[in-house]
């Protein structure tokens, strides 16, 4: 058996995109943001009112799926959906 040294070359890391398309379509995330950053992140999203916390199910690549108002709307459309829900450290 042979046994590689740190100096051998290592294999070629993912690509940015390759990265991006690990779990898509199958692993998505919630995570809680505030009302402002929604309107500034998501011009296209409707205007909410300043000062409430909202929780936003992302998708592996971090695309937005759905906002909602508590965190379990967005895990029961993760489980509507068949999504792998996965914590955030």
């Amino acid at each position: 058996m042979e046994m590689k040294t740190a100096t051998e070359p290592r294999e070629a890391p993912l690509t940015t995109e390759q990265f991006a398309q690990l779990g898509d379509g199958i692993i998505a995330y919630v995570r809680p943001m505030r009302s402002e950053d929604v309107n500034r992140l998501y011009p296209h999203a409707p205007q909410i009112a300043p000062g409430l916390t909202i929780f936003a199910l992302f998708g592996a690549d971090g695309a937005p799926i759905v906002l909602a108002d508590s965190e379990e709307g967005c895990i029961g459309n993760a489980r509507e959906n068949h999504l792998q829900m996965v914590s955030l450290h």
